[in-house]
């Protein structure tokens, strides 16, 4: 068996990705305007997309997600002495470049100039280096069906079922290397359904209207809180693509469903429309125009965000902020009934304080890392973390401010009868701000600052104080 050589492909079988769509994700991260330009390419065959997108961009492959099954594989199968070639779609630039980091291959085969190598061509290519059934193969998809037809031996690495049942009445299959690891708890995390949590915000505009006792308003809050969820997770499943190359790097979110290859790409690809338009479609049968418009609205922001405006300093906590004010206003329009200049000033500074902890705990971790260089996909210094905590930390006692200040406001005391237990609400929100922003400074803030308010117990005590305070205050 050791004269024969082990043919391995590399896309979905050594890595647990596809480069293809990695080169596209970053071209069209870095040049959102060029959007058009791989369709042009494409139209002058696969090949030529393929070369044009492995030049354009600068795939790390030292962070891919490789599958550690097959590695240990193709290191037993050189230990008996055995010839592997590595034989990939992709393009001879990347497929060079993952064959020198790994140093596991004793030759590459690829695409390159107009050859796309693929299925039948990869099957021709093959049979004509080392012969019919003169060689073994290790694939995952069905474009590798032809080759392991005309193998002497195949074998699998995370095929789905059918895939592997049809390879098996090929009557050649000698074994599955590795097996797909993705589950339905790999999918809660892309969409990022714990996230949902901040969704609440949606009815903030119903308890401050003292609306909650009317049924029908309450089942419109609900439905807008399920299309916002819908969207949202289009969203973050979007964010999750254009970011696995600055995911891989990062001492956490590497290990995100997308950047550490438990769940595919082109996964994520089918799934960022079909919730799109689940969201639209609901909310545009149900609720009012208004609300599918800022729905809208939030989904162009969140774009832009994740496209451009997370890379520039400042900026990228302002549109932060932006987005958590968004669900209280589209709240508000879901139900139809305007928000006041209270709300919306005690929210703007609230989140902005937010949005700079966030900020900040990704700076904390860049500085732990003993890193001072820009961080990746970020437009700050891991030295600007004294900066970061004094904007921020001023941005939460300003929204405190609002809320005194909005104890005093006449229009106050015609809806409560007793205002003056809201000044209760205003140290036990400092206490919060400044109990959230030692958190962070000691490096204890690991996740978004409103989804650990929601599990962190001290926190859920405070809120319900505050709770208690505006409803001794009715």
């Amino acid at each position: 068996m050791a004269e024969y050589p082990l043919v391995v492909d590399l896309d979905g079988t050594l890595l647990r990705s596809d480069l293809l769509i990695e080169t596209g994700l970053l071209f069209l991260r870095d040049r959102p305007h060029r959007f058009l330009d791989p369709l042009r390419w494409l139209l002058r065959g696969k090949a030529a997309l393929k070369h044009e997108l492995a030049y354009a961009t600068d795939v790390d492959v030292s962070v891919l997600p490789y599958d550690e099954a097959v590695i240990e594989f193709i290191r037993a199968e050189r230990g008996r002495g055995r010839r592997v070639v590595l034989a990939t779609a992709s393009h001879r630039r990347l497929a060079e470049r993952v064959a020198e980091h790994l140093a596991l291959f004793d030759e590459v085969i690829s695409t390159e100039g107009d050859r796309n190598l693929s299925a039948g061509t990869k099957r021709d290519v093959l049979v004509k280096a080392f012969g019919e059934k003169g060689f073994d193969y290790l694939g995952n998809s069905a474009d590798d069906l032809p080759v392991w037809s005309a193998a002497r031996s195949g074998f699998i690495a995370n095929a789905s079922r059918s895939i592997e049942r049809r390879a098996r009445r090929l009557g050649n299959l000698s074994g599955v290397v590795s097996r797909a690891q993705s589950s339905w708890r790999d999918w809660a995390k892309a969409l990022r359904l714990h996230h949902w949590l901040k969704n609440v915000l949606l009815f903030v505009p119903l308890l401050a209207s003292h609306l909650y006792s009317v049924p029908a308003l309450v089942a419109e809050s609900l439905l807008a809180f399920v299309c916002f969820g819908l969207c949202a997770s289009s969203v973050y499943i979007l964010n999750d693509l254009l970011d696995v190359a600055d995911d891989r790097h990062h001492l956490r979110k590497r290990y995100r469903p997308y950047a550490s290859g438990r769940l595919t790409l082109r996964s994520g690809y089918l799934a960022v429309p079909v919730l799109l338009l689940a969201a639209f479609g609901l909310a545009a049968w149900q609720l009012p125009w208004l609300f599918v418009a800022g729905l809208g609205a939030y989904y162009l922001l969140t774009l832009a965000y994740s496209l451009w405006l997370k890379r520039r300093m400042v900026i990228d906590v302002m549109g932060l902020a932006a987005l958590y004010t968004l669900r209280i206003i589209l709240g508000g329009w879901a139900i139809g009934i305007g928000l006041s200049f209270w709300l919306l000033a005690f929210s703007m500074f609230l989140f902005l304080s937010l949005a700079m902890v966030k900020r900040y705990a990704e700076l904390y971790d860049r500085q732990v890392q003993g890193n001072g260089e820009i961080v990746r996909g970020r437009g700050y210094l891991a030295g600007d973390l004294a900066m970061i905590a004094s904007l921020g930390g001023a941005a939460g006692y300003l929204s405190v401010l609002v809320l005194a200040l909005y104890i005093n406001d006449p229009d106050t005391a015609q809806m409560y009868s007793r205002p003056e237990f809201i000044w209760l609400a205003c140290p036990l929100l400092l206490t919060w701000i400044s109990r959230v922003w030692m958190i962070a400074h000691r490096g204890g803030m690991h996740e978004d600052p409103v989804i650990f308010a929601i599990r962190d117990r001290a926190s859920l005590l405070i809120g319900a104080a505050t709770a208690a305070v505006f409803w001794a205050a009715r």
